[in-house]
């Protein structure tokens, strides 16, 4: 996609240095376990409750610079105790979600919604523990930094989707933190269309690692949707599917914008482009681990991770030491700042182009009708599509990873719908379309169906570009 001036100055603000400020104040806070909360003589300053405390005055910092543009909030319960073996609570323990909403500015596009977020807790080797050192610094304060950031410079721009920017806690002691938000979005029907969970993305700069790799993210996705029926499932796995749930299709689009925004060396045309690749993941998250976007994806959100290209589990989850010697635990010394920040600079970039992109197309289908050689598409004006916007089809090889081919509905030989029971033909030798009913839309092409799987996503005049929608069958 072509870049967007607007977006790029914004994203070009992200700060190293700020970044580092913010993990060296979550730092300081000692020990952010969870169920610390419910402790009565911490010293000042530390402890979750504090933390919490702090990321509101940050967001609360932003709106006052953008005119009171944040609508900051505290989401607070009280977790019940676990039974079974190992609880990780095992009494009634308040727990703090902080988030600041930045609303659409299109009364038409404003209640689709675009999430950030980190979890702010953090522990040692015991879980536990809520006295011994726990820096968190990229475990997961390092994400934390990235929905502050986001939350700056995104602030500066105004967007038709509403934005949201999140820091959870709860997460180390089982997610219940982004568990309790995913429950009141679905609740109070939030249109997430994205959720962002940034969780260790701070580099790791253990000296003598020759693996890490500096300009590499990876984005874990699920395959088959978490709250998918078992009917659902069999209808996924036949049509060949499996890649391509709403969240594997967001992974796409984040590849997408970072080829624009992040994916090339700095340059004269692109001056922030920070080097940084997003890989695509084809797993819900890590071997034996999890993360909150998975609360999102068991609601029905498309929800995704983005990890540091290689951890160093010596500084995760570990007691602050020196043991053979072996510095262990989650220090700030081992955080990048500046992978942070391109992190960072990928999120906003990410946040901003989708909520700058029209909705998504709805009642996506493929027509099964007879055996051909053809593939006959159709699909609908999702509510509020602007006259101004138009859509793009895309296709791959069925063992291809990412989208490979497009072509703009126009060039297909699209039109818009006039009016119930008439149609427009298109251009010969691209393929037909038909709009005859409802801002439907419909065209052939003459590519195989059995070979490649499609996806029709929306464009607006400046390039902007939905997640793909996979058609489903119909006869």
């Amino acid at each position: 996609m072509p870049a967007d001036a607007s977006i790029t100055v914004a994203i070009s603000g992200i700060s190293p240095a700020t970044i580092q400020h913010t993990i060296a104040t979550l730092v300081a806070f000692h020990n952010r376990s969870t169920i610390s909360s419910v402790d009565k003589d911490l010293p000042p300053g530390t402890g979750v409750s504090a933390t919490a405390d702090w990321i509101e005055s940050q967001f609360k910092e932003v709106s006052a610079d953008c005119g009171g543009c944040l609508e900051v909030h505290r989401d607070s319960f009280t977790q019940q105790p676990h039974s079974g073996p190992n609880p990780r609570v095992v009494e009634p323990t308040p727990i703090t979600n902080v988030y600041a909403v930045m609303r659409g500015t299109d009364p038409a596009q404003a209640g689709r919604m675009i999430l950030v977020t980190g979890h702010y807790d953090s522990r040692d080797t015991d879980v536990m523990d809520t006295r011994g050192e726990a820096p968190g610094a990229n475990d997961d304060a390092s994400g934390v930094a990235v929905s502050l950031e986001c939350a700056r410079v995104l602030s500066k721009l105004r967007l038709p989707a509403t934005l949201v920017f999140v820091a959870v806690a709860g997460e180390e002691q089982g997610l219940f933190g982004s568990k309790h938000l995913a429950e009141l979005a679905k609740q109070d029907d939030w249109r997430l269309e994205v959720v962002l969970n940034n969780d260790i993305v701070g580099g790791n700069r253990t000296p003598g690692d020759r693996f890490q790799d500096e300009h590499a993210v990876r984005v874990f996705s699920e395959s088959i949707p978490a709250e998918a029926t078992p009917e659902e499932i069999r209808r996924i796995v036949l049509l060949g599917y499996e890649s391509d749930s709403p969240s594997r299709e967001l992974a796409r689009a984040i590849t997408d914008v970072a080829r624009t925004y992040t994916g090339a060396p700095a340059s004269s045309a692109q001056p922030i482009a920070s080097g940084l690749e997003a890989v695509l993941e084809f797993r819900r998250d890590r071997f034996l681990r999890g993360g909150d976007h998975s609360s999102f994806n068991q609601e029905g959100f498309p929800a995704v991770r983005l990890t540091e290209w290689r951890e160093d589990f010596n500084h995760q989850h570990q007691n602050v030491r020196v043991e053979n010697g072996v510095q262990y635990g989650d220090l700030l010394k081992y955080v990048d700042f500046d992978y942070v920040a391109r992190v960072a600079r990928l999120n906003a970039a990410t946040m901003a182009v989708l909520a700058d992109a029209p909705p998504e197309p709805t009642d996506v289908k493929i027509i099964t009708g007879g055996l051909d050689n053809n593939t006959r598409l159709e699909w609908s004006d999702p509510p509020g599509f602007s006259r101004d916007a138009s859509y793009e089809i895309v296709w791959r090889p069925l063992a291809d990873a990412e989208w490979q081919r497009s072509i703009s509905a126009e060039q297909a030989g699209a039109s818009r719908a006039m009016g119930e029971g008439q149609s427009v033909e298109g251009s010969p030798g691209h393929g037909s379309v038909a709009g005859p009913t409802r801002g439907g839309w419909a065209v052939t092409l003459p590519i195989s169906k059995d070979n490649v799987i499609f996806g029709v996503r929306a464009v607006d005049a400046k390039g902007h570009r939905s997640p793909a929608v996979i058609p489903m069958p119909q006869r």
